[in-house]
């Protein structure tokens, strides 16, 4: 008697880069969600990545927290290896690691501008380079920009210089990987309930920053994670190269 035995197809990973709170938590469990290994990168806050996976693993998902600061290409290096030890390879990576800082153009410390484009543009060079190198066929590549890159509101000079740096990478690096079956796009959310965007706003704030797109709220974490979901499922493979302002109908 013959016997045919087939083998299960391999689990598709992920790694989110600042997946351990706001957004990128909620990235990182929706992808779990959606039956994807789910390496959750942090920069410094080791009990937010550890409740993250918690959360994933009691929902019946797999999730690991791996420690890496976008910035040094040697810690993510060790990040994407760490995960394709794990997992057997990446076939999802989401960069939602990033920093803000809000002043006037004129008041601005340098430093503070060192620090937000070391985050937000060599981070998200660093990731995508290793993203670039490493992803499987089918895979896709999420960055993350700001709808602030169209609205221009001041204060916020360094943060969307920083954005709109993201946004010229997308398209240069989808033609680069012409061949790889590989997309590479990016979000950009606006008004977003995160505990970053609330830090210091008084309620009458917040009420006029919801009000200013037309479905006149705040989005949400889970807002911009089903979008992200979506860029990163075989159901949105032809959408590439592309900016995504996931805003509620602002500019």
């Amino acid at each position: 008697m013959i016997t045919t035995e087939t083998t299960p197809a391999a689990r598709r990973a992920a790694i989110v880069t600042g997946g351990s709170r706001g957004i990128g938590r909620a990235v990182a469990e929706k992808l779990a969600a959606d039956g994807l290994a789910v390496a959750v990168n942090y920069a410094g806050n080791t009990a937010a990545a550890e409740e993250t996976v918690a959360a994933i693993t009691a929902a019946g998902g797999t999730a690991i927290a791996v420690k890496a600061d976008v910035a040094d290409e040697h810690a993510v290096a060790a990040l994407f290896d760490r995960a394709e030890a794990e997992f057997g390879g990446v076939d999802v990576v989401v960069n939602s690691a990033g920093r803000l800082a809000l002043s006037p153009i004129a008041d601005l410390d340098l430093g503070v501008l060192d620090a937000v484009h070391r985050t937000n543009i060599r981070g998200t060079f660093v990731v995508a380079q290793q993203a670039a190198r490493r992803l499987r066929p089918g895979g896709s590549f999420v960055g993350f920009s700001t709808t602030i890159v169209g609205t221009q509101f001041p204060t916020y000079g360094a943060y969307a210089a920083s954005k709109a740096a993201v946004e010229g990478l997308t398209l240069i690096l989808a033609r680069e990987l012409r061949g790889r079956d590989v997309t590479v796009n990016t979000v950009a959310p606006g008004p977003t309930a995160t505990e970053l965007f609330l830090d210091g706003k008084t309620p009458e704030q917040v009420d006029a920053l919801a009000k200013t797109p037309p479905l006149e709220r705040l989005g949400t974490p889970g807002d911009i994670a089903n979008v992200v979901a979506f860029l990163a499922s075989p159901a949105g493979h032809w959408v590439n190269g592309q900016t995504l302002r996931a805003n509620g109908g602002m500019a």
